[in-house]
C-alpha cells in the first residue's frame, strides 16, 4: 500500500471508526495515485474492532484507545486520543462509523478539518435511527451526508450529499444497505475535493 511517505505533497489523514470500517476501507482505498492524501492511522476506541485488523494487514499504523478503561471520564478518554492522533501528526481527521460524541474542546482541537459522514440527508435526523426515522416519517428518499465536525451534533457545514429513493416495502435495513453504498461513493469523493482545499458541496 502506497503510504504518505512516499508523496511529500500528499495530506496526512488520520480515520477515526468503532467497527468494521467499512467507510475507513472505502477512504484507505481511494487514497491512491493521484490523490491528495493518504492514510497515515487508523484508530478506535475499541480495541477488538474488526477494522483495526484490517487496517493492520493493509499496511496501516493502528491505534487502539479503549473507552471502557475511562468509565464517564470523557476528558481522560479524549486526552489518550489525542496523543495517539498527534504521534501521527494528521493534516485532516475523517469520522467512520466512530461512535463516541467528542467533547467541544476536542473538536476545537481539530476544527475546520475533521470530518464525518452520518446516514441522513442532515439537518433531518441527527443522531441515531435514521432509517427507521425516515421510513416512519414518510420520506420519499433518503441517503448520506458529509459535513465537518462542530460542537453541535451533525450540525457542522455540509460538504456533500447522495440521495437514495425509499422504495415500497423497504424495512431499516433495506434502506441502510442502500444508503451504505453511497456512502462508499460520496465520502472518498468529498475527501479528495476537501483534501485540495476545495469545500464546495458535492451532490451525488
Amino acid at each position: 500500500m502506497t503510504q504518505a511517505a512516499d508523496r511529500p505533497q500528499a495530506r496526512r489523514v488520520a480515520i477515526l471508526i468503532s467497527g468494521g470500517g467499512s467507510n475507513m476501507k472505502a477512504l484507505v482505498a481511494s487514497m491512491t495515485g493521484d490523490h491528495p492524501a493518504r492514510p497515515v492511522l487508523v484508530a478506535s476506541n475499541d480495541p477488538a474492532a474488526p477494522g483495526l485488523a484490517w487496517a493492520a494487514a493493509h499496511g496501516l499504523p493502528t491505534a487502539a484507545i479503549d473507552h471502557r478503561r475511562f468509565g464517564q471520564d470523557r476528558p481522560a478518554f479524549e486526552a489518550a486520543l489525542h496523543a495517539a492522533l498527534e504521534a501521527a501528526r494528521p493534516e485532516i481527521l475523517c469520522l467512520a462509523g466512530f461512535m463516541r460524541i467528542l467533547t467541544p474542546d476536542f473538536v476545537r482541537r481539530y476544527q475546520g478539518r475533521m470530518l464525518n459522514i452520518h446516514p441522513s440527508l442532515l439537518p433531518r435526523y441527527p443522531g441515531l435511527h435514521t432509517h427507521q426515522r425516515a421510513l416512519e416519517a414518510g420520506d420519499a428518499e433518503a441517503g448520506c451526508t458529509v459535513h465537518e465536525v462542530t460542537a453541535e451534533l451533525d450540525a457542522g457545514p455540509i460538504l456533500g450529499q447522495a440521495r437514495v429513493p425509499v422504495l415500497p416495502g423497504d424495512t431499516a435495513d433495506t434502506l441502510a444497505a442502500r444508503v451504505l453504498i453511497q456512502e462508499h461513493r460520496l465520502y472518498p469523493a468529498v475527501l479528495r475535493r476537501f483534501a485540495r482545499g476545495d469545500r464546495r458541496r458535492l451532490d451525488l
